[in-house]
Formats: structure tokens, C-alpha cells, sequence
């Protein structure tokens, strides 16, 4: 584990979808992951299916929502840096500015997230 969600809202008909492999051993490098050790589960949104309330959006200013979920969530500073390098790294494959990438947590899956009906510890 990690398993990283990462959502990118397209605004090009036609445009190409980034590589799932590329951006998992991305980052995995950037987190010093042991490979095979992150998921990385990549969709695209169709831009018609975005809006922000009553405020156009530019293609250049549209989002990339990355969610992770960890067995167990790093603490102060660890989750400071691993946001900072998740943020660049998934800017960086995209090609979009880091100030559109916005990363959310999930709750711990310790006790949730099971592989092959093994529980997670």
C-alpha cells in the first residue's frame, strides 16, 4: 500500500490519457516506495461533467484530485512532505501547474481494506 486515486478532468476532445504506470512508478521513486508497492488507479473526467459554482474555468486551471489511502497515515512533518511530493510528482506527469493538484487522505485502511480477503493490519 499506498492505493493513489488520481482524477483529471479533461478539456481537450481527443486528448491522450496519461500513463497509470508512468505516474505509479513516479511516484513511487518520489516516495522511495519499493516497487510494487503503490496503486495508482487513474480516471478521466470529461471537462463538461466539471463546474465551480456561479465561476468559469480555463483549461489551464482545471483540477487534478489525487486520494490516498494508507494502512496507517504518516504523522506531522512525514504528511506535510509526502503531500509537497505527491503534489509535484503528480503535477509533473500531467503537465499542469502544482497549484491545480489537490491531494485528500482517506481514513486509515488498517482494519478497513482487505487484499485477497486478507484483512489489512
Amino acid at each position: 500500500m499506498p492505493i493513489v486515486d488520481v482524477e483529471f478532468i479533461r478539456s481537450i476532445e481527443g486528448a491522450a490519457m496519461p500513463s497509470a504506470s508512468t505516474l505509479a512508478a513516479a511516484i513511487g521513486r518520489a516516495l522511495g516506495t519499493p516497487p510494487g508497492r503503490i496503486w495508482v488507479r487513474l480516471r478521466m473526467l470529461d471537462a463538461s461533467c466539471y463546474a465551480e459554482n456561479e465561476s468559469p474555468v480555463s483549461p489551464s486551471e482545471l483540477p487534478v484530485f489525487v486520494t490516498v489511502l494508507h494502512a496507517h497515515l504518516p504523522a506531522g512533518s512525514a504528511l506535510v512532505a509526502e503531500v509537497q511530493l505527491l503534489t509535484q510528482t503528480v503535477a509533473s506527469c500531467l503537465g499542469c501547474a502544482s497549484e491545480r493538484v489537490h491531494v485528500q487522505y482517506a481514513p486509515e485502511g488498517a482494519g478497513r481494506q482487505a487484499f485477497g480477503g486478507t484483512l489489512v493490519k
